[in-house]
This record gives structure tokens, sequence and C-alpha cells, in this order.
């Protein structure tokens, strides 16, 4: 027997160890499941015992938060089947989970949660048909949970529970502002496409949207640029200043204000695009750069909450000691992740972000690695929005970066180094604040212990 199948158990094998071991403790081997298939007005449960036999089942037309009588009705008819205790499981669908969370903690039992992308999936081992029904779903539910495929959810304190909320909202807003920046892009390409050469990055300009918004505001309804033209530079020049202030600067770059006025007046670029459409589609401009600016004050107003919330939570210190990672990076990642410390490990949190490498080997055969792309998918993001600033500002991120994409051997395309560098830079937020340790770059970078057994010596 070779050294490598003879070995201890591995550190992945003791954290599955201690996973199940936590969860036996609250599913344990003589409970009773009560399942339920949670919707807006129909809640059905299926009580069940340790081998997945169905002992009693219910259905109500109630709301979630209307479960305490069916749930007190399950403890009965489980201690007249003779179980000593009973967990309640269902899958976390929506906020209604935490509703029933609360009635099972008030009936004094606890609450497991099973994934739907596993109770999809049994569906066709159940009975290969694939059958779908919400009796049948809390049946899978329960056998799952007595299979301790299942997980004990998260439980925040209201600090962590706002700023999951404001994450929430924040996410809303930042698809709001993107949605209104493409439709300004794709309408001003078919109704006046000169506007978008007057800066490099225009809907980024606050001085090109100042001069644009003035443009779309004079020419009103009929969408006649030469209005602007009749104007006169003066007057406009004076009108952009006035605007300046409600995009959030008093300065201007004149260069893109006069290239706007250009664009607007010189009749071979005014001419350009579809003119049969101009009028509409300049309307409906005006009012996408309202939604536009709506959204970016409102996103503006959601992150200053979000770093009250760090600072309340007094993470803004630790996270920020990360060189390249702002508050609000930081709170956008922890407002997807919770608290880091209820993650056993920092992989285990880039596993929740589905950033972790998904292997594909089988006896000698080494197939491409990915990752896993499960988990959160807007932890993902914010984590790999946050790897583009940290690469300018983070020695230790920037050295594995350029490692990984100049290594000869098995070298990684941009895309798949930032991808590497954002699991990096979860693992060094979750040390900083599961430690409470100010970010060290000689940990970070894995040098401490050979610096510290140096120092030693010398």
């Amino acid at each position: 027997m070779s050294n490598r199948s003879s070995r201890r158990l591995s550190r992945g094998d003791r954290r599955r160890n201690d996973r199940l071991a936590r969860l036996r403790a609250v599913v344990t081997r003589h409970s009773a499941v009560l399942a339920f298939d949670l919707a807006a007005d129909k809640q059905v449960c299926a009580l069940t015992g340790q081998d997945s036999q169905v002992l009693a089942r219910r259905t109500v037309t109630v709301k979630a938060w209307q479960l305490a009588e069916v749930v007190a009705w399950g403890l009965a008819r489980a201690a007249e089947a003779g179980f000593t205790s009973v967990v309640v499981a269902c899958e976390p669908t929506g906020h209604r989970w935490r509703v029933l969370d609360r009635i099972a903690a008030e009936a004094g039992v606890g609450l497991v949660c099973v994934q739907p992308l596993l109770v999809h999936r049994a569906r066709e081992a159940e009975d290969f048909t694939r059958n779908k029904n919400d009796d049948s779903d809390a049946m899978i539910i329960a056998r799952l949970v007595t299979e301790l495929r299942c997980y004990l959810p998260e439980r925040a304190d209201p600090d962590w529970a706002r700023l999951r909320h404001l994450g929430a909202r924040r996410a809303e807003l930042v698809s709001d502002a993107g949605a209104a920046c493409q439709q300004v892009r794709e309408l001003l390409e078919c109704a006046w496409p000169a506007a978008l050469t007057a800066a490099a990055k225009p809907l980024e300009a606050k001085s090109w949207l100042a001069a644009v918004t003035v443009v779309l505001d004079r020419v009103g309804e009929g969408g006649d640029l030469a209005v602007v033209g009749r104007w006169g530079w003066t007057r406009f020049a004076t009108a952009v200043r006035r605007e300046l202030p409600a995009h959030g600067t008093s300065r201007w770059y004149s260069a893109i204000v006069r290239a706007v006025f250009d664009a607007a007046t010189d009749s071979d670029q005014a001419g350009t695009g579809v003119l049969e459409q101009r009028s509409g589609a300049l309307e409906r401009v005006r009012f996408a750069l309202a939604d536009l600016a709506h959204a970016r004050a409102q996103v503006a107003a959601v992150e200053s909450r979000m770093v009250a919330v760090l600072d309340q939570l007094g993470l803004t210190g630790l996270a920020t000691s990360i060189p390249g990672l702002s508050g609000v990076s930081a709170a956008t990642i922890l407002a997807e992740s919770g608290d880091p410390a209820r993650f056993s490990s920092a992989r285990a949190l880039v596993k929740h972000a589905g950033l972790c490498p998904r292997d594909n080997a089988s006896g000698s055969y080494q197939g491409k690695t990915g990752i896993s792309g499960r988990g959160r998918p807007e932890l993902r993001l914010a984590a790999w929005r946050a790897v583009w600033g940290a690469l300018h500002h983070n020695p230790v991120l920037a050295a594995r970066y350029a490692h990984l994409v100049g290594r000869p051997e098995r070298r990684l395309t941009d895309a798949q180094a930032r991808v590497a560098v954002a699991g990096s830079l979860l693992r060094q937020l979750h040390a900083v604040i599961t430690t409470a340790t100010p970010w060290n770059p000689a940990i970070a970078a894995g040098r401490y212990r050979s610096e510290q057994e140096a120092a030693t010596a010398a």
C-alpha cells in the first residue's frame, strides 16, 4: 500500500466530518422530519420518518406566516408516532423560509434548508419520471434531510441582515443604470450617432451628460437639432454650466462640450442617423438620461448606507487595510457573503462564490480545470469587479496575476488569471476579518513563517 493511500484524513475530510456532525446534532437518528413546500398561498407539508416513509400529510391555504398551527399539528403527529424530536425542513424560497424558521424556533424545534438544485435533480432519481408537484416535492425534501443533504441556514443579526438587503438593492440599481446606459447608446447610434463621438467614454463623462441634456431639453419633442445652432455657443455654454451641478460637478471639460455643440450644429454630423426616428428616439434618450441620473444617485446613497453599516460592524478598517479594496467594494462582497466567520475556512467562502477550481480527473487522465460556477452569482460578480481596482494597488495580488499569465507552463489567459485573483482576494478578506488582523503582505504572500524563522535564526 502506498503512502498516499494510507495517509491520514485530509483537511477536507475533517471539515466535512465536522459539518456532518453539526447536522447530525440537529437531524438526529430518532428525529421525524416535517418538510414544507412553500408557496405564496398554498403550503404543503409531509411528516416522515428516518427512512422517508410518509407518516402524515397536510395541505393548507394560508400564508407562510400563518403556519404555526400546522407546525404544532406536525409535532403532535410525530409524538403519536413515537418520535422524541422533530426537525422542520424547506427550500430557501424567497424570504418565506425565514418566517418558517421563526415559527419553528418558537415551537422549540430546529430548521434546516435543502438546496433547490438538489430537489430538482432528486425528482428524477425518485421515479425516473421528473414528476413535479407539491406533494412529491415535500417528500423529496424530507428524504434529502434524512440523508443529511441539507444545511443549517444563516441566521444573521440585524446589522448583517440590513447589509444584505442594501446589497440586494444596490445590485438592482446597478442593473437599472446599466440598462439605461445601453438604451441611450443604442438610441443615439440610430438617431444621432455623432453625439457618441464627442467623448471617449461618453456615458461616464459628466461634461458630456450635461451638454447632451441641455441639447435634448432645447430641441424638445420636435428633435430639431438646428435649434441649438440658432441658440449659439455662448448661450449653450452658459446653459451647460448651469446643468453641471445636477451631474455632481462644477467644472467642465470644454473640449467635450464643444464637440457636443459641433455634433448638433454641423450639418454633416447632425444629418447622420435615421432622421425619421430622431424625434421619438431623442425623446426616449431624455427619459433614459433621467433614469440614469436617478439610478446613479440612488446607488451613491445606498453605498453610503452600506459603508455606514460596515462601520457599525467595526469592519471598515480591517477590510480596507487590503490595498486596492475600497469600503464600497468590501461592503458589496460582505453583503453577499454574510459574516465570513460562519465559514469554516477561506476555501469555503471561495466555494460559496463559485470561484473554486472544478477538477476533471480520472486515473491518469487530467482534463481541463474550470471554476465551479455554483454558489452566489452576485458574490462572484462583486469579487470579480473588486479585482480590477485591487490589481493596481495590491502588490501581492499583482504579483500573483503576473505569475499566472507569465509562467511558461500552463499559462492562464487574462480572464482566467483575474478569476484566480478574485478567489485570492476573498481568502485575504476572510483572513483579516476572522482573525481581526490588518492585512500583512508577508502573510498574504505566504512568506510570514519563513521570515519569522529567519529572524529567529538571526
